[in-house]
């Protein structure tokens, strides 16, 4: 009989086995990686653009363009595009983030030779209608205007702001910022940065033949490069651990965000960082949501994350709190802390940790595409496959004595910008 009162032993992760991405480069200098993988007949196509020529008079230049890329071409309206897509059951979106910006389709493989030229046509013909334009921008001005009344977004927007200044990591946006956009911005900015030179292509999923042949057809010689392109490089300093209020005297929850500058995967440190991040408050388990949220009962939910980017890697924790015990959550965050710089984290905690995160990463990978977004985050980190190798050896070796150095060695308290919206602070009886 099985002692159900008893949990399973734990049977922790050995050894995780990638799909690696294969390159392929076209005549023009493309960048291709093909990860294949699966039974099913569907890929995801991506293509990747580095952000360039940040141009603080313009910051919404960059995300603009991105954003209006299927809104029409000299061929096709954006309705055209959006019916085109449809029609043959596929899916085509826009992304963009600090560093790159993307331009992703999923389809069938039998439909790729209907849905891929449109693609084509997106990222080498768009025109940006006037019309477009206009209602982007309205639109963008009333979702800025409901945001602003959100605590937690103006707490991240102003956290971003107090890490990155006036980049494109930390910019901060306002309403007349939409009103200064232009079709010549964003015409300028489509021609500089939508060009093979500035390109990689990442397909996953079932590749074929017949997949890649139609990439070399349409984005090989085809596509041609235009002016040299330098990608975006900014450079960042730590903070003073300032305090950052923002009073609205109506709040009913506090929002809290703490943080800093910090490592990004590139550092030796970050997977044992990720590790004591993962303690403290980066999953249901942790430390913050034990105390936090199941032993005080001061919010629903409360983490930290650490975060790489290109140019720059931070730390950081948020949360929602009942306004009359903001200074008491702090407190608790505090204490939360200076446990870890203090003392040992115990074996059986770590040992939960360990399967949790090595588990985690394991159940991710369920398909071709989970493995090409692991791929590119060492790909656009200048990392090799190496990386995933080491990352899964400080999981599962590190020992508390060294978890113990790196919370003395990044989680500064004094140094953790502190960024709290809602009613303003004060002592509690």
């Amino acid at each position: 009989m099985i002692d159900r009162t008893l949990a399973p032993a734990f049977g922790q992760v050995e050894n995780i086995e990638l799909l690696e991405a294969k390159p392929i480069v076209l005549g023009n200098g493309l960048k291709v990686f093909s990860v294949n993988g699966g039974e099913q007949d569907l890929v995801r196509i991506e293509l990747i653009f580095e952000n360039i020529a940040y141009d603080a008079s313009k910051p919404l230049q960059p995300y603009a363009t991105n954003t209006m890329l299927n809104d029409g071409t000299r061929e096709l309206s954006s309705s055209e595009i959006a019916d085109k897509i449809d029609y043959y059951g596929a899916f085509l979106q826009t992304d963009f983030s600090n560093d790159q910006s993307s331009v992703t389709l999923y389809s069938l493989n039998k439909h790729l030779s209907a849905t891929l030229p449109i693609v084509k046509a997106v990222i080498s013909d768009s025109i940006f209608p006037q019309v477009e334009l206009d209602t982007f921008i309205r639109n963008q001005k009333q979702k800025l205007s409901v945001n602003l009344e959100k605590n937690d977004f103006l707490s991240r927007k102003i956290f971003n702001s107090v890490l990155f200044g006036n980049t494109l990591y930390g910019y901060d946006t306002r309403a007349e910022d939409y009103d200064r956009l232009t079709r010549d911005q964003l015409q300028s900015y489509f021609s500089l940065a939508y060009q093979p030179e500035n390109c990689t292509v990442v397909i996953s999923g079932k590749v074929t033949d017949e997949a890649l042949s139609l990439i070399d057809q349409l984005f090989g010689n085809s596509w041609k490069n235009g002016k040299s392109v330098n990608p975006n490089t900014f450079n960042f300093y730590q903070g003073t651990g300032q305090e950052h209020y923002v009073e609205k005297a109506d709040a009913l929850q506090s929002a809290i965000r703490l943080g800093k500058v910090s490592i990004n995967r590139s550092h030796t440190d970050f997977p044992g960082f990720q590790v004591l991040n993962t303690i403290l408050g980066g999953y249901f388990g942790s430390r913050l949501m034990a105390n936090i949220r199941e032993d005080k009962g001061y919010t629903y939910g409360i983490g930290s994350a650490l975060v790489s980017m290109k140019n720059a890697g931070y730390f950081f924790i948020a949360s929602e709190v009942g306004a009359d015990v903001c200074t008491s959550a702090l407190d608790e965050i505090h204490k939360e802390i200076e446990i870890l710089k203090t003392q040992e984290v115990s074996e059986h905690e770590l040992d939960l940790v360990r399967n949790y995160m090595l588990g985690s990463m394991l159940g991710g990978l369920e398909n071709a595409m989970s493995h090409a977004d692991k791929f590119k985050n060492i790909y656009f980190s200048g990392l090799g496959y190496d990386y995933y190798q080491n990352y899964i050896k400080t999981v599962r070796t590190i020992s508390p004595r060294e978890l113990q150095a790196l919370a003395n060695k990044y989680l500064d308290w004094d140094g953790l910008e502190k960024i709290v919206v809602g009613k303003k602070l004060k002592a509690e009886s």
